[in-house]
């Protein structure tokens, strides 16, 4: 499954800044049994609002990890929480089937 969110930075604070505190959160998550990977985009219109794609084996698995979080991945949300405004999109399913076009 695919947990998709929105990070919009406050004026003030840089992309760069929550860039770095999301690699450290990262990392930590990514230890979590079922974690597939995390990538975060920025806007090409609005360089302060961020896309966060988080993929997990199953939506089970991304709720347990949520149902005990590490208190190192609490502490680093928590110190980024003045700075921005996360805003959920949804979690979707992953496809029942993918077409890639040759080459990618």
């Amino acid at each position: 499954m695919i947990y998709l969110f929105e990070v919009h930075i406050k004026p003030g604070h840089s992309a760069e800044q929550y860039a770095e505190a999301w690699i450290e959160a990262s990392k930590l998550i990514q230890q979590a049994p079922g974690a597939r990977g995390t990538r975060l985009h920025r806007s090409l219109d609005r360089p302060d609002v961020l896309l966060a794609i988080a993929s997990w084996e199953s939506k089970s698995a991304r709720d347990a990890m949520e149902g005990k979080p590490d208190e190192r991945v609490k502490s680093i949300i928590a110190g980024q929480a003045p700075y921005v405004d996360i805003r959920l999109v949804g979690e979707f399913a992953d496809p029942d089937w993918e077409v890639v076009p040759a080459g990618y």
